[in-house]
């Protein structure tokens, strides 16, 4: 049965953060997955206690968490591959770890970040490389790697891409995250990607295309993707990462009633 975990760093927004935990809760969910939800890569301990306990008060799982990823809103996009700011990324990776142990987190996103200015790409990406293996050597959860749509300088946009990254990695724990909006948007071939990478798929999230809000409201077909995520044997979550066009207490009427059980922490 499909899984649902909701993305609390763009659902719920209306409340504050350490409160979006109680409120997926609330609107019938087990699990939760968040974007890094500190302002800064090294947070105090005070910050990471309060976060932990939001999410253990609220009685649910934390399934996915970023690692830090620079300024978001300012349109950063991951600081795998930022030179200069190596520490920044592997202290919130141990951060992460010790989140995820606390809280049996399963999956950690590393977002690949934006190519930048008077930097040779091919030393972003040799960085890359080490930062990612840094991260895989500190835990045997799966370390994602992600396309992303909307980023003109990000350079991961199909499936492909990132798996390119990942086969250099080498370590068995760097995996793919099959967002599918971003797939659609980037023009990758979602069938496919879901036939031939299936095995290496450890995380997928949605939102519907055009527009990134909740499924019905756009032309992807997911009953059929989930249906190939089904034959191929993926048991994992699908993390609900869409921007409500609705209120929040209406962002889940999309989910028939046997799915918003099976969602809530079915298997």
């Amino acid at each position: 049965m499909t899984r649902y975990t909701v993305n609390c760093s763009i659902l719920f927004t209306e409340q504050p953060l350490l409160e979006r935990p109680a409120a997926a809760k609330a609107a019938g969910f087990d699990a939760v997955e968040f974007w890094w939800p500190f302002p800064t890569a090294t947070p105090s301990e005070a910050e990471v206690d309060a976060f932990v306990r939001s999410i253990e008060d609220a009685g649910v799982r934390l399934t996915g968490l970023n690692f830090a990823a620079g300024d978001m809103p300012g349109g950063d996009r991951g600081l795998v591959s930022w030179v200069g700011r190596e520490g920044e990324f592997r202290a919130s990776v141990d951060i992460a770890v010790k989140i995820g142990e606390r809280l049996g987190t399963e999956v950690f996103n590393a977002l690949y970040g934006n190519r930048l200015d008077g930097v040779d790409p091919a030393e972003q990406d040799a960085l890359a490389l080490e930062n990612l293996a840094y991260a895989a050597g500190r835990t045997s959860a799966a370390v994602l790697l992600e396309p992303v749509s909307g980023a003109e300088r990000y350079p991961l946009l199909t499936a492909a891409d990132a798996i390119a990254v990942i086969d250099k990695v080498g370590a068995p724990n760097v995996r793919l995250l099959a967002d599918l909006y971003h797939l659609t948007v980037n023009g990758d071939d979602v069938d496919a990607v879901l036939a031939e990478h299936i095995d290496r798929i450890s995380h997928v999230q949605i939102a519907d295309a055009p527009g990134r809000n909740e499924p019905g409201t756009g032309e992807i077909d997911f009953p059929r993707h989930f249906a190939a995520l089904e034959r191929g044997g993926y048991t994992g979550w699908i993390g609900l990462e869409y921007k409500a066009s609705t209120t929040s207490d209406r962002a889940f009427d999309w989910i028939s009633a046997d799915s918003a059980g099976s969602g809530s922490g079915g298997s």
